[in-house]
């Protein structure tokens, strides 16, 4: 597999090895040893989840104020843009983003460790979108942050309309009012 920083060094970018001929492809989406490789430290995941979204949905920017959750996420059908946001206030690129579009075309994954706030806009009709993660959900500690705050000032790709969102990601609170982690 390829691992490529991105402008967040902890963020990286994976694209497995893919091999496809007339009949269709396979790649090897997870590899524990390669990962652990890929990222320097042994990371151990405890969850799988699987979303499917229409066209427009904008889910984020989520993330846990304790029991945080590193994500390793993929696309199986669609495409998206995803994002994550460095909330750690101890970090050199504290409050810095950035932007990697995922398809079932491309095959790329994007690692986000704990302490990072973490969205995604669906830019097909449909999206599935898979996630691996290193701690349980706890919806007593979710926090979200608008996904168009003014500070963060994320790069959204223009769809043609307004994002869909939850009530949930409609009362997101600003980055400068956001409870953060050290």
């Amino acid at each position: 597999m390829k691992v490529t920083p991105t402008a967040i060094p902890d963020v990286l970018v994976i694209e497995p090895k893919v091999f496809g001929d007339a009949r269709g492809f396979f790649f090897e989406s997870f590899n524990q040893k390669a990962f652990d490789e890929a990222v320097g430290r042994h990371v151990e995941f405890v969850q799988d989840n699987h979303s499917r979204s229409a066209k427009g949905v904008l889910r984020g920017l989520h993330y846990q104020i304790q029991q945080p959750q590193g994500k390793l996420v993929r696309v199986t059908s669609g495409a998206v843009f995803d994002v994550a946001v460095d909330i750690r206030k101890s970090s050199a690129t504290f409050g810095d983003w950035v932007g990697v579009e995922l398809s079932e075309a491309n095959h790329k994954q994007l690692w986000i460790p704990s302490g990072f706030a973490h969205g995604f806009l669906v830019l097909t009709e449909t999206a599935e979108f898979l996630y691996k993660t290193t701690d349980y959900y706890a919806p007593a500690h979710e926090r979200a942050i608008v996904w168009s705050d003014t500070k963060l000032a994320i790069a959204w790709p223009d769809i043609g309309t307004s994002p869909k969102l939850s009530p949930k990601d409609q009362a997101g609170t600003s980055f400068l009012a956001a409870e953060v982690v050290d």
